[in-house]
């Protein structure tokens, strides 16, 4: 029989052992700060019905979809009816809509989920990855307080997994539609289209997007694509600096003056939460690609690589659960891209994959003595230290490479010569030394060692 290709579609992250094991220890990190903002943990089916997810992205997000189709209705030519979350707001949406009358307001949460997106598949980009949400969803009303605390949690997040400097970009839609509105851009749809342009600024260039404005596509004239322009191109480097830009813009249309003030707020409050002005900044660029956001928008970049782009972002959206119910359901939420975060802080070096999730490894000297490694093993577990016992008789030097390999750093040998006095041989094959401690004092040590090393990372 023929052997099938054994081989993993483009797009996707398969990890090896101690890369995955660095990877959910970010996952662990994220969690436990979500949680220790008072959110509460959510998940949603990877289907979802189209007509659920589609209601409210904008054709660009569609063609990324991918669609699920039963053989049978294919053969039928029946039209899709599922398909696989693009990410995790909508399926939320849908999620408080249909579990309105259970859940307590302003509803806190967090989901931390694979989503699927048919982008093409390139270095750094993934049709398959990990998001990690938190959104806060209001009854009627949700107070733009919330939009400052979202950036409070990012910054823990990011200061505890230690990738480096890194900034919270901050900007409101309802600023951008007023200014443009100044301008004489009225009709919401050419809005929309200008916020997808300005949005490539940073990626594309200025001569671009003032190309693509004054084209036959958006017939903006000079004057206005420079206005617009200039005011994407606003960057803070302090909150007194952000205020004042923002103060500069001169007077607009009330749309502007709410988005104005709300962003001056947010701003505010965020250094209230204790964000360091270090870490966030005004940027007027920002739009974000979908088209359910309304008031407040993220995105976040490491300063030391502006290649890798955002690696964390999200925003406020007014009337998204609004596609699902009668009710007013406002929200806001961010979301760091965990997958591609990863893939490019390893590819950076930046991340540290050499420790194991198993602390010990008991090597086995002669297999008639195999009960008493159990043993030694047992009174490990029982303390909750990983170990792992070598079944198999072998060489030692082969038991230490097999352990060195598996990223375990502590190796115990209990020989003849160690039964006899009671103690143990542990061997730290990180500092290349070893030691004896006698059976009683093993648990004790062992746990010494392992605190310290963790304080030393």
């Amino acid at each position: 029989m023929a052997l099938t290709q054994a081989r993993t579609m483009p797009g996707v992250l398969e990890l090896l052992p101690l890369d995955q094991i660095a990877f959910q220890r970010m996952l662990d990190v994220i969690r436990r700060n979500y949680q220790r903002f008072g959110f509460l943990p959510v998940e949603t089916p990877v289907i979802e019905y189209a007509d659920v997810l589609l209601t409210k992205t904008g054709g660009e997000t569609e063609r990324q979809v991918y669609f699920v189709q039963s053989t049978g209705a294919l053969e039928q030519g029946e039209k899709p009816e599922l398909a696989l979350r693009f990410d995790l707001t909508v399926p939320l949406a849908r999620y408080v809509a249909e579990h309105e009358h259970d859940l307590s307001f302003p509803f806190r949460r967090y989901q931390m989920q694979r989503v699927y997106r048919g982008e093409r598949a390139q270095r750094g980009r993934f049709r398959e990855f990990y998001q990690c949400d938190i959104d806060v969803i209001g009854k009627d009303s949700l107070s733009v307080r919330y939009d400052a605390e979202l950036p409070a949690v990012i910054y823990s997040v990011f200061c505890e997994l230690n990738i480096g400097a890194f900034t919270i970009q901050l900007n409101n839609r309802k600023l951008m539609r007023g200014y443009f509105e100044s301008l004489g851009v009225t009709d919401p749809e050419q809005q929309t289209l200008v916020l997808r342009e300005v949005d490539k600024l940073d990626k594309r260039g200025a001569d671009y997007v003032r190309d693509t404005l004054t084209g036959a596509a958006f017939g903006l004239s000079a004057d206005a694509a420079q206005k617009i322009l200039d005011f994407v191109q606003v960057r803070s480097t302090s909150l007194q600096d952000a205020i004042a830009k923002l103060d500069a813009l001169g007077a607009g249309p009330e749309v502007m003056e709410q988005g104005r003030a709300e962003l001056k707020e947010v701003l505010g409050l965020i250094h209230d939460f204790g964000v360091p002005e270090t870490h966030y900044a005004l940027n007027l660029s920002i739009a974000r690609g979908l088209d359910y956001y309304t008031g407040t928008v993220y995105e976040t970049t490491l300063n030391d690589h502006p290649q890798i782009g955002s690696i964390c972002s999200g925003g406020r959206y007014e009337n998204l659960a609004g596609q699902y119910t009668k009710s007013h359901l406002p929200g806001v939420g961010i979301s760091i891209g965990l997958t591609r975060l990863y893939w490019q802080l390893r590819d950076a070096g930046l991340v540290n994959t050499a420790h194991s999730t198993v602390d010990v490894l008991v090597t086995q000297m002669d297999p008639a003595q195999l009960p008493a490694y159990l043993a030694v093993a047992g009174e490990l577990r029982a303390a909750g230290i990983a170990t792992e016992v070598v079944l198999e008789s072998g060489k030692l030097g082969k038991q230490f490479k097999y352990a060195d390999r598996a990223g375990i750093r502590f190796v115990i040998v209990l020989g003849e010569d160690e039964l006899a006095k009671g103690v143990v041989t542990v061997k730290d094959l990180r500092r290349e030394d070893q030691f004896e401690v006698s059976r009683a004092e093993l648990v004790k040590t062992l746990r010494v060692e392992l605190e310290q090393a963790a304080v030393m990372g």
